[in-house]
């Protein structure tokens, strides 16, 4: 599934070829299911002759402004949603390309904006969703309306406090890779980013919130702003990412790959899988220890507390040097 970094990409894409510029007409094909709450045809009706003036992210959702009366897109990938440029590759998961002469209009879309770049030339802006697990929707203030107005904080744009964020955390009885994915508590974060997020933090996925102890919590408030800014400044390109991240290495459940992750102290990590929320998890045996009522947090973890809180790097996570600290984050 599509995550933050995805959609963020995807709202750069249209401001990249559609600020400023008018939506000639919109081409739909009919789906009762991902048009959500309106026909294909009135979708097309509302946004046609109008001018993009923004796309803006928050979630998983991206919404395209608009100028003039009328409601605005708002769009939600689902599973398998992506953006298609004619005549561009379109970037996927795991650095794979569309092929930029694949058949056009192309398979699966719902919707093409032809934005006008002249008199008599369009760039062609298709929205295609495979397993229809998308939604398209029109809204007059998307973040004030649902689904927006019913996300969680955005670790790009709204990532709390940590005083906050630990009051929240400690409350809740799930697991907690369970209660990032919930996005009512952190909109955007999907599989593969809070693996992430976990294996950085040294946080097995089956951990109770309530179990957690304070530098835990540090750790992951840390590691949910850092991991997703990496992501977005890498335009979700995978390869872009740090190689020691296990995003490489995740993939591989149920194959008879050899492993060959190493953690930073270059010993061999173990990668394996358990399922939590009725997800699956991957995470490394060897730094994401489960979770003993009876085994209290060692000395170590304590002095590592102390230190976190006065800006050091937490042990599990070596910092490519492209990437600034988190705290030049703003709210972070």
């Amino acid at each position: 599934m599509p995550e933050l970094p995805e959609v963020e990409r995807a709202a750069s894409l249209v401001r990249s070829i559609g600020k400023g510029r008018v939506i000639h007409h919109v081409d739909t094909s009919e789906d009762q299911l991902v048009f959500s709450g309106l026909s294909h045809r009135d979708f097309a009706m509302e946004i046609s002759g109008r001018t993009i003036t923004d796309a803006a992210r928050c979630g998983k959702c991206f919404y395209i402004q608009l100028d003039g009366n009328g409601r605005m897109p708002v769009l939600h990938f689902g599973m398998t949603g992506m953006l298609k440029v004619r005549g561009r590759p379109t970037p996927q998961y795991k650095s794979t390309f569309g092929n930029s002469a694949d058949a056009w209009p192309p398979r699966f879309f719902k919707f093409i904006l032809f934005i006008q770049e002249s008199d008599s030339c369009f760039t062609e802006l298709a929205f295609c969703d495979a397993r229809r697990l998308g939604r398209i929707r029109l809204a007059s203030s998307p973040l004030s309306e649902p689904p927006i107005s019913d996300l969680g904080f955005d670790p790009i744009l709204s990532m709390p406090s940590f005083r906050d964020f630990h009051s929240t955390v400690s409350k809740r009885l799930c697991p907690i890779k369970a209660l990032l994915l919930d996005q009512s508590f952190s909109a955007g974060i999907g599989n593969y980013l809070a693996d992430e997020i976990l294996y950085q933090a040294q946080v097995h996925p089956e951990q109770r919130c309530n179990t957690l102890d304070e530098s835990q919590v540090i750790a992951l408030h840390h590691q949910i702003a850092d991991v997703c800014r990496i992501t977005v400044e890498a335009n979700a390109d995978d390869a872009k990412y740090p190689d020691h991240w296990i995003f490489h290495h995740r993939w591989g459940k149920g194959k008879k790959a050899k492993q060959t992750m190493r953690l930073p102290s270059g010993e061999p990590a173990t990668v394996k899988w358990v399922s939590v929320g009725g997800r699956t998890s991957a995470y490394v045996a060897e730094v994401q220890k489960p979770f003993s009522k009876h085994r209290g947090p060692d000395e170590r973890t304590r002095d590592t507390s102390m230190a976190y809180r006065n800006g050091a790097q937490h042990p599990g996570f070596r910092r490519s040097k492209r990437h600034r600290p988190a705290c030049d984050i703003p709210g972070a």
